[in-house]
């Protein structure tokens, strides 16, 4: 009986140890598999360290800057982080608005650029004169400037600006006939403080206008004001446009109004000057924008493009503060939109000794701007 005990025994021997190396083994698995989880999770933390941590890794350092304010990015700029030239910004990635902030920044580093170049000195500066000051339109409750620069869409802008003074509500309700009436709107200029009182605002406020291609400005400024007139100012007519036609028209035997070439030829000749006295004020809505806001002598906050003015128009009333105040109107889908079809349109009739005359006085505002020369025209 004990042998047979033993000799059981003996059998089911076998069988424990198996079940003990198979259990060993499982446990070693399940060590095997935490120790790997343990050394993922320290993969991963170092990982998410190093990205939140390191400005250096990942574009980080890259990204600051865009999420700065106005005057900090002034700072930015005066530190010199950007190179000395820059392509021309005429277009902005549409819908990308953390590149708004350094769109604006390039096109105040070029602005500085171009008026340092000495080569183009008598294109780039000017004199803050009355004229100028003229332009300038005050929001004093909110500390802003506003330089006007006509057929810009700078209708809106003094609407905007209506607004802000507190003269009407809200923007639909402004009269259309008010907007241009610088007795009603309640839009004071710049030039109607005292020198001392001007220095204080240029320094302190926040500073803005808007551009746009120069040669398309001056079509939309001869159709308004020579060919549609909408608003019934009968002096471009019968006062302006014969004066242009009686120096500049080469064939003295064609009846028609006021064409694009007589037009052009008047704005390229370097003797304008003499009939800009005569014309006054009106001149404003062709001459340069230069003339009509010293961009190289006053420190502007941002300069808005035509072009891009679905995003420049929210950047500026949000750097302006005044975002939570009031919107910029509507715009119209592709109205802000570049038209090189209707510009070589409106050359064909015009000669290239002409052209080359005319931007030749236009250069200044084309390269401060980052605005490309023209060349389908010129060449």
């Amino acid at each position: 009986m004990n042998l047979g005990l033993s000799s059981c025994v003996f059998q089911e021997e076998p069988a424990v140890i198996w079940l003990t190396f198979d259990n060993m083994h499982h446990q070693w698995l399940l060590l095997a598999v935490c120790f790997w989880v343990i050394f993922m999770f320290m993969v991963a933390s170092k990982f998410i360290t190093l990205t939140f941590k390191d400005p250096d890794v990942y574009g980080s350092k890259q990204d600051f800057p865009f999420l700065t304010t106005m005057p900090e990015l002034e700072k930015w700029r005066d530190e010199k982080h950007l190179p000395t030239e820059l392509k021309p910004t005429g277009k902005v990635l549409s819908g990308n608005r953390l590149n708004q902030p350094m769109v604006h920044l390039e096109r105040l580093e070029l602005l500085k650029n171009v008026c340092r170049d000495a080569a183009l000195r008598n294109l780039s500066h000017t004199t803050v004169s009355k004229f100028v000051l003229d332009r300038i339109f005050v929001c004093d409750k909110h500390k802003i400037l506003f330089c006007q620069t006509p057929k810009v869409g700078n209708t809106q802008w003094k609407k905007v600006l209506i607004v802000l003074n507190g003269v009407f509500p809200s923007i639909e309700e402004i009269p259309e006939n008010v907007v241009h009436d610088h007795e009603k709107n309640g839009l004071p200029r710049l030039s109607s403080f005292s020198d001392s009182e001007i220095q204080k605002r240029l320094k302190s406020y926040f500073k803005f206008f808007i551009v746009r291609d120069p040669f398309e400005r001056l079509i939309s400024a001869f159709k308004d004001k020579f060919v549609h007139n909408p608003r019934f100012e009968p002096w471009y007519r019968h006062e302006i446009a014969p004066g242009i036609i009686r120096k500049y028209r080469k064939n003295r035997t064609e009846t028609r109004g006021l064409q694009f070439e007589d037009f052009v030829r008047y704005l390229g000749d370097p003797n304008h000057r003499w009939l800009d006295l005569q014309f006054g004020d009106h001149i404003i809505h062709w001459v340069t924008y230069v003339e009509l806001c010293a961009p190289c002598e006053i420190n502007y906050s941002v300069i808005g493009h035509h072009e891009t003015l679905e995003e420049d128009a929210p950047y500026i009333l949000k750097e302006a503060g005044i975002d939570h105040l009031v919107s910029y109107p509507t715009i119209p889908p592709g109205i802000t939109v570049y038209n090189k079809t209707k510009v070589e349109h409106y050359f064909l009739g015009v000669s290239k000794r002409d052209i080359r005359r005319l931007y030749a006085r236009f250069e200044g505002d084309f390269k401060l701007f980052g605005y490309q020369k023209p060349d389908f025209l010129l060449n």
